[in-house]
């Protein structure tokens, strides 16, 4: 069975930092362009970052442009987005999904095919 697998929520105070994982199960990540999406309560899913597959190319939201990084290990076998300064509007469930695309894109999360069961991320003191 063919599915994301994400890890590494969970609760921080202001300021601090948290890393999400996502590997694939089933599948290697080598040829997807893989996205982080977040689901903020009251609010729609919203693209958070993504990084392309042949020439690595990273996108951010305006929101989290340089406080979150992401990234693949070098077995491209898992993507990580380490979240710096993080502040309470930060806090959702972050998504990762995969996506056969040339290009990678945080504005339209109808272009990925698999996505992972969510991980929560509360920022709160």
């Amino acid at each position: 069975q063919v599915q994301l697998v994400e890890s590494g929520g969970g609760l921080v105070q202001p300021g601090g930092s948290l890393r999400l994982s996502c590997a694939g199960s089933g599948f290697t990540l080598d040829y997807y362009a893989i996205a982080w999406f977040r689901q903020v309560p009251g609010k729609e899913r919203e693209g958070v970052s993504c990084i392309g597959v042949n020439d690595g190319t990273e996108r951010y939201a305006a929101s989290v442009a340089g406080r979150f990084t992401i990234s693949r290990d070098s077995a491209k076998t898992a993507v990580y987005l380490q979240m710096n300064n993080l502040a309470p509007e930060d806090t959702g469930v972050y998504y990762c999904a995969a996506g056969p695309l040339p290009m990678c894109t945080v504005e339209v999360e109808g272009l990925y095919d698999y996505w992972g069961q969510g991980a929560q991320v509360t920022v709160s003191s």
